[in-house]
């Protein structure tokens, strides 16, 4: 499945938080940027270290008017964990049936230790404030995503 077409409108979606409240992107049109950030799964190696670096620029991303969402297919405890364990002060929602990653492009063939299986694909969104898919990251890199986002948002949203 491809990604969405960078320039049209974002697909949209309304899943529940780590805390079981809804979550739409329509919510942010005409007041933030979102960054919505693919992840495989909570609480493993490199998902946390994505997570905390997203944790520890979080005064960054507010002041570019950006909020920032990690999606996995993990259920809301599992991600409530994960928030608790690493004091993550942002939002993670859960996409268990994978709709949503579909909608992106993120759920595809995966290959690990020979074995081939359908998985999510770590993959990042750049989301402007009218809604619009501004940039997509299909190769991130777990321990610089925050400060690849950030960069990418100074030189073409900020």
């Amino acid at each position: 499945m491809a990604f969405p077409k960078v320039g049209n409108l974002a697909p949209a979606f309304t899943l529940n938080n780590q805390d079981g409240h809804k979550v739409s992107l329509k919510d942010f049109k005409g007041k933030k940027n979102v960054v919505l950030y693919f992840y495989p799964k909570a609480l493993t190696p490199g998902c946390t270290t994505q997570a905390c670096g997203i944790r520890d620029s979080a005064g960054e991303f507010s002041s570019r008017d950006t909020v920032v969402f990690g999606l996995s297919p993990d259920p809301e405890a599992k991600l409530q964990k994960f928030i608790e364990k690493y004091a993550l002060n942002f939002d993670l929602l859960a996409d268990e049936d994978h709709k949503v990653a579909d909608k992106y492009g993120c759920w595809g063939l995966k290959k690990f230790m020979g074995r081939e299986y359908m998985g999510l694909l770590r993959t990042t969104f750049i989301i402007d404030k009218d809604g619009r898919l501004r940039h997509v990251i299909d190769k991130v890199k777990t321990k610089t995503h925050h400060d690849d986002v950030l960069q990418w948002i100074d030189v073409n949203l900020v």
